[in-house]
């Protein structure tokens, strides 16, 4: 089991020890990603949707450095610092995964998250194997 670091500079650099995303047999699993621009480096402040849509943009930006897109994408995990913005974060995140198979996800309240983050995602896909 070879392991293979994926980096992008159309994604948000890594601020501790660990990759943006890990490859291994085909399986890619993406960090958790905060709404950071990677153009300019700072956090987007705006509301749930507009730091959704950032969210979403990075981890597709991950996904297309390791040959994949959202179409490969089984499984999601949703950190969000308040459920109650669930109704908007939904409405961005459906029209980024609007294929008859969107992936499984889990949607987890998690309070103070990175820079003061509304939400931070990670997401597993399946790249190395294609029909």
């Amino acid at each position: 089991m070879a392991k293979q670091r994926i980096h992008t500079e159309q994604a948000p650099r890594p601020v501790g020890p660990y990759s943006q995303a890990v490859a291994v047999d085909g399986w890619l699993y993406v960090a958790g990603q905060v709404p950071i621009d990677p153009a300019t480096g700072n956090w987007v402040k705006g509301d749930i949707a507009a730091q959704t849509e950032r969210v979403l943009q990075n981890v597709q930006a991950i996904l297309a450095a390791a040959g994949g897109g959202l179409q490969d994408v089984v499984k999601t995990t949703i950190y969000m610092a308040d459920l109650g913005e669930f109704t908007a974060m939904n409405d961005v995140y459906a029209r980024y995964f609007n294929d008859a198979c969107p992936p499984a996800r889990a949607t987890i309240e998690a309070k103070n998250l990175p820079g003061g983050a509304k939400l931070e995602m990670e997401a597993i896909a399946r790249v190395g194997a294609r029909k």
